[in-house]
């Protein structure tokens, strides 16, 4: 740890989200970081599929039901990344806000992850090719991790986007034992990761900035 702190280069601001299974940072906190702990939520056990169904909270499945049985909503079969791309931010149209990285990072970002085979985009849609929700999934050799979702806000109320995840999970269960919903600090949001069941995991966000004028700005945005 203290070779990696002191090996890091100069800079105005650090901010890093850790993975769970790091619980040491002490050797950070003696190098002047502040540590704030956050929550994810994780399934980590993918290998039996009638314990993962039963884990479940009842709106859960409720949800992937109605999803598959009334809106006969079913995963496209060769999404595309704009497509995706369009679903996530109308997500963050619906709250009147943007979404906080750009379709270039998002293209960048699916050129590597493809390059390497470890991503796969989920897209729900009707009989009528009307796409109710997405899910994108990236993984390692442990974990597979719901990176970015979305939806058309106009369909929110079928369920498709339990029944996205739902499908993410299963495919994630053929190819790794553990799957992270990437948790969330909001409250609507963490209610319905857990609904899947999820173990609460928490997990260390490390920062520290000597930029004087960066903490001039984030001191104002408080009084702001």
């Amino acid at each position: 740890m203290f070779e990696l702190v002191d090996g890091l280069p100069t800079f105005a601001q650090y901010a890093q989200n850790w993975n769970p299974d790091i619980t040491n940072w002490l050797p950070f906190h003696w190098k002047g970081f502040d540590q704030t702990t956050r929550y994810t939520y994780a399934l980590t056990d993918l290998k039996d599929a009638d314990k993962l169904w039963s884990g479940l909270q009842a709106n859960a499945r409720t949800d992937i039901r109605k999803a598959s049985q009334r809106f006969s909503v079913r995963l496209r079969e060769e999404p595309v990344l704009d497509d995706f791309i369009r679903l996530h931010e109308q997500t963050f149209a619906r709250q009147n806000k943007s979404s906080p990285y750009s379709q270039a990072l998002i293209h960048k970002l699916d050129a590597a992850c493809a390059e390497h085979d470890c991503r796969k985009i989920f897209i729900a849609e009707d009989e009528e090719g009307r796409a109710h929700a997405a899910a994108y999934v990236v993984w390692d050799g442990q974990t597979a991790y719901y990176l970015m979702g979305g939806g058309d806000p106009d369909l929110r109320n079928s369920g498709a986007t339990s029944y996205c995840l739902w499908e993410a999970i299963q495919f994630a269960s053929t190819i790794v034992d553990r799957f992270d919903f990437e948790g969330s600090m909001i409250e609507p949001i963490e209610r319905f990761f857990r609904s899947f069941g999820a173990l609460q995991l928490p997990y260390f966000r490390v920062s520290k900035t000597p930029s004087r004028l960066l903490k001039f700005r984030a001191a104002l945005r408080t009084i702001l």
